[in-house]
């Protein structure tokens, strides 16, 4: 017993003290780096100039197929985004064009991890690509770190649906459950609230999440099940992972069914 009450003490300290680091694993990138892809599909790369001043990296790939409307993707907390732009590939085959920006303190942009501004960098994003397509066509899409993010950005805006992949209910929550022994007294700096944000967003809600995921677990993403609207959907993909959803039939097809 007293072995495990040091254990939970140990690991509490070490939590508090290097949440910044354990949430934000950004990865930067020299300003002069050439983003490299194995798509068929062109891109752009942006930069976003906000308020305070930051300047934020972006990318706009765009859909060869007849175009049915734009999706605007946020990212997971880790690399940046000469990682994540591949996952572009998913949604542009679908006919839709894809805006994604990194963070601050993430690849080509500017600033300080801060969760707060990453909720008004989200909205810079979303007026950005207001400019180019209506409300009814643009589409929110966040996955893991960037599903809170995503459902944030959700209570304040139009969009036709908010697509989250891979959420938790809440980031605290989430560290608890992916280690059976750590519970944390106190809150931490950080909330990523999914579980105060999805009771807000008036339109349809589609989460994936898969049932051996090892870095959210499953019954942190089950604590929203009961927040979702009739017109929501929650996709549990049996066997599915944090990084792997994307090679399950299931997960594509329900993709599909969502995308069309």
């Amino acid at each position: 017993m007293a072995t495990l009450l040091t254990l939970w003490i140990l690991l509490s300290i070490v939590v508090y003290a290097f949440q910044r680091q354990i949430i934000f694993q950004g990865d930067p990138l020299p300003l002069d780096h050439t983003f490299q892809f194995e798509l068929e599909t062109p891109f752009e790369e942006h930069f976003l100039s906000t308020p305070d001043g930051i300047s934020l990296n972006a990318l706009y790939f765009s859909t060869l197929l007849p175009r049915k409307g734009a999706i605007l993707y946020f990212h997971g907390n880790a690399d940046n985004l000469q990682r994540w732009g591949q996952y572009s590939a998913d949604l542009t085959q679908r006919g839709y064009d894809v805006f994604m920006i990194d963070y601050r303190a993430y690849g080509k942009s500017g600033g300080e991890t801060d969760e707060a501004a990453y909720y008004r960098d989200a909205q810079l994003a979303y007026d950005w690509l207001l400019k180019k397509f209506p409300p009814e066509q643009i589409l929110l899409y966040g996955r893991s770190l960037g599903a809170s993010i995503a459902s944030q950005l959700a209570t304040k805006v139009k969009a036709r649906c908010l697509i989250l992949e891979t959420p938790f209910d809440n980031i605290q929550h989430a560290m608890e459950t992916s280690m059976p022994v750590l519970y944390l007294p106190w809150p931490l700096d950080y909330h990523f609230n999914n579980d105060q944000h999805i009771p807000l967003v008036p339109y349809p809600i589609y989460i994936f999440h898969g049932t051996k995921d090892l870095v959210v677990p499953y019954r942190s993403a089950a604590q929203l099940k009961p927040l979702l609207k009739f017109t929501d959907t929650f996709y549990t993909i049996e066997g599915g992972g944090h990084k792997d959803l994307g090679t399950f039939l299931s997960f594509q097809e329900s993709l599909n069914q969502i995308l069309e």
